[in-house]
């Protein structure tokens, strides 16, 4: 401004055109006051030392060559700061679309290669093209354009940008769906968010801050040292994935961590712990773990969702006041410490997991609830270290899948009948014009061969004198039900569960489809967790006996400090709840005075 007025004052120009213009004031206002874009510097004339006008140079050079200098402009490099210059030079990454290939990345490497036959960065990401959900271009013309302002205000600008990183890596083109923004925040922020939930809920009524000495990890239960494993290896695979600029496999590690191991797993089989009971060592064990989860994993998201991250982490430091930083952006990255990594840990877990799933797959696939109790499962043993791993997480898994007990088969000939065929997909490639004859060897493989592949994991072959050595994935692995049992295969683990209901087995279930019910009024009317209440049934002929004999075990379950059969309900505040397919119940929930 003052060069402006300076010329008006020598007369090489007639006003200063952005009169009124305050130097320092931030305003919208004050800056719809000036515009240095043409034509308007057009009108600018400057006045030299000696008197002279001064005129703008109408030529340009290619604006990204002026980009590209930016390195060196910034540091006014080579007049000045030689001696600094290059503590900040080559830049360590850069990125940008990938129609600058002809552009701002040539410029900055030519630029380099004249001045000091240097590279200009040493990583690039070249992102590719923002497309609609069919694969084509956005335009407004089509109407398949998305405004990005208008997915931030419905959504929150940290599920969108968690979407994109995590739908496709950076360098590819995305084909963008609004509703994989929902997806991400239902899964992962909603999952993230509950779990959280869950955490200050119990710490608030038990008075939890982290106040109590840290117990050692050693001294921890099996679930908390091996939650714990997982983050350490979890923190180990984030930080190497942003080391190498993959922030695509980073979320999508931390997703599966949230999801399918805090959440679905660790919290899940962890509730009884954080529900009443007395406040001891255990207990502070499974708030400690939980805690530790949530913060690190504030720390690990940080980089790729900094609003939640930052929320989530101050929420949790308010109270316990662990950490000396006021935000997650000042906090150190996480550092994994390698010696409470037990990988046999996470094996056995892995295998609990992995079966619990089967075996509710079977559940599903015949209908069964899984709050109906099942007598018992067969698992063929593999080999010698299988059944140990097995045995250590057994009680996780009949827990889970609410079954009985489990029977080991050392020789399941006879009893599991199994079907094999080639994997045409992986065995293709690898041995083109041998792919039928291999398949015709496969297909007549007896159960004894099916079982030699399953327990080594490999099977070598002879075709027309070329070996061929199988793996699993090499081989599609069916199996055949057995009557009264259902049976499932997956990765050399095959599962046979036994559906057949006793008396008793149906009784038990009757009992859990009550406390179910039960607890869904409770949530209902607002109930606090700690409530306890009085609990009226309708008899019914159908249910009679197995309230009766689980009596105790419902009240202990709901916190009915009485349970009472009554013959009929006539209250307003009655409710009428599905025991079963035809099978109804009345009751009435009231809080104990």
């Amino acid at each position: 401004m003052k060069e402006i007025d300076a010329a008006v004052a020598a007369g090489v120009m007639e006003k200063n055109i952005f009169e009124g213009f305050e130097v320092g004031n931030h305003s919208k206002e004050n800056y719809e006051k000036i515009d240095l874009h043409r034509p308007f510097v057009d009108d600018i004339f400057l006045v030299s030392k000696s008197g002279k006008k001064m005129f703008r140079e109408p030529d340009l050079i290619d604006v990204w060559f002026d980009s590209g200098a930016m390195p060196y402009a910034q540091r006014h490099f080579p007049f000045e700061h030689k001696e600094k210059f290059n503590e900040v030079f080559p830049a360590d990454f850069i990125a940008e679309g990938v129609d600058q290939t002809r552009g701002w990345f040539f410029t900055l490497h030519a630029i380099a290669t004249m001045i000091d036959e240097s590279v200009a960065f040493k990583n690039i990401i070249s992102n590719g093209l923002v497309l609609d959900k069919n694969g084509n271009k956005m335009s407004k013309r089509l109407g398949n354009a998305v405004e990005p302002f208008a997915a931030i205000e419905e959504h929150g600008s940290d599920p969108l940008r968690w979407y994109m990183l995590t739908n496709s890596q950076p360098w590819d083109n995305l084909k963008f769906d609004i509703s994989g923004v929902d997806e991400v925040k239902r899964k992962f922020f909603g999952t993230l968010y509950n779990t959280y939930n869950f955490f200050a809920m119990y710490a608030n009524i038990d008075g939890f801050t982290y106040a109590e000495e840290e117990i050692p990890v050693a001294d921890r239960s099996e679930l908390d040292r091996w939650i714990i494993s997982l983050l350490n290896s979890l923190v180990k695979e984030v930080a190497e994935c942003y080391e190498t600029y993959e922030p695509t496999r980073a979320g999508r590690a931390i997703s599966e961590f949230v999801g399918e191991n805090l959440s679905n797993w660790f919290v899940r089989l962890s509730r009884r712990r954080y529900w009443g009971g007395s406040y001891d060592k255990d207990k502070v064990s499974a708030y400690q773990t939980l805690y530790t989860c949530l913060n690190t994993v504030a720390k690990l998201s940080a980089p790729m969702a900094p609003f939640y991250a930052d929320l989530l982490y101050t929420d949790l430091n308010k109270i316990a006041g662990k950490e000396k930083d006021q935000s997650v952006h000042l906090a150190d990255f996480p550092v994994a410490d390698d010696s409470l990594i037990d990988r046999d840990l996470e094996d056995r877990m892995a295998i609990a997991q992995k079966a619990s799933s089967m075996i509710l797959s079977l559940r599903r696939k015949e209908k069964l609830k899984v709050r109906q109790p099942l007598a018992r499962i067969m698992i063929p043993v593999l080999n010698n270290g299988f059944q140990e791993k097995f045995d250590a997480v057994k009680s996780i898994i009949l827990s889970e899948v609410n079954v009985k007990e489990v029977e080991y088969l050392n020789d399941a000939a006879g009893i599991i009948s199994k079907k094999i065929k080639a994997n045409f997909k992986t065995l293709g490639p690898k041995y083109g014009k041998l792919m039928k004859q291999i398949a015709a060897e496969v297909t007549g493989f007896t159960q004894e061969d099916i079982s030699r592949l399953e327990r080594s994991g490999s099977y070598d072959l002879t075709i027309n004198g070329e070996p061929i050595a199988l793996s699993l994935e090499d081989v599609e692995i069916q199996t055949e039900d057995v009557p009264g049992w259902l049976v499932a295969s997956e990765g050399g683990l095959t599962i046979a569960l036994d559906i057949n209901l006793t008396e008793e087995l149906k009784q038990e279930g009757i009992a859990r489809e009550f406390i179910n019910k039960i607890q869904n009024i409770r949530k209902d009317s607002d109930f606090e967790v700690t409530d306890r209440i009085v609990l009226k049934i309708q008899k019914n002929e159908r249910f009679n006996l197995a309230v009766e004999n689980y009596r105790d075990y419902i009240s202990n379950q709901t916190l009915a400090s009485e349970l009472v059969m009554v013959d009929v309900i006539s209250q307003a505040t009655a409710h009428t709840v599905e025991i079963d397919t035809d099978l109804e119940a009345v009751l009435v929930v009231e809080k104990h005075s």
